[in-house]
């Protein structure tokens, strides 16, 4: 079964922080790369960050130096750290895997979602 089961979230005040952990099927984690979306309201989903097989890892200008996103290979597990939030930072999270390697004409696999939300 290809999924990916997302964890963490919720309401922090502004200047605080949040985990975000995704865990991938067995089967595609290695022919991916992972990474976090999210999605405002209003506004389209937009690239947060991502980390490739080999550990090389991109950020949205708006969240470097305050987010980071970790790999554990051995645990089929990604997660975003989210420290210094900010208002602007509230939307859903989606965890992402973009397979490499298709498999059966799929090669973009979503999480389910989960609200974080940041209080002024």
């Amino acid at each position: 079964q290809v999924q990916l089961v997302e964890s963490g979230g919720g309401l922090v005040q502004a200047g605080g922080s949040l985990r975000l952990a995704c865990v991938a099927s067995k089967s595609i984690f290695s022919i991916s790369i992972m990474g976090w979306y999210r999605q405002a309201p209003g506004k389209q989903r937009e690239l947060v960050a991502r980390s490739t097989n080999g550990g090389n890892t991109n950020y949205a200008d708006s969240v470097k130096g305050r987010f980071t996103i970790s790999r554990d290979n051995a645990n089929y597990t990604v997660t975003l750290q989210m420290n210094s939030l900010k208002p602007e930072d509230t939307a859903v999270y989606y965890c992402n895997a973009h397979l490499l390697i298709p498999i059966g004409g799929l090669s973009d696999v979503w999480g389910q979602g989960t609200q974080v939300t940041v209080s002024s």
